[in-house]
């Protein structure tokens, strides 16, 4: 079984940045965003994704 460990405070934040800005291009509030909104959310869940499972990221 896989030792998850809960994400550091900075991946945290970096990952809520990145997602809040691509939804926010997504849906038009950021238009410099929105060209790369799909990458900026699946950047964010990665960053979560690999901060869980590798401890000290």
């Amino acid at each position: 079984m896989i030792n998850l460990t809960p994400p550091s405070t900075a991946a945290w934040l970096v990952s809520i940045l990145l997602g809040g800005a691509g939804i926010a291009g997504k849906l038009g509030y950021l238009s410099v965003a929105a060209p790369n909104a799909f990458w900026l959310l699946a950047t964010a869940f990665v960053l979560l994704l690999l901060s869980t499972v590798f401890k000290g990221l």
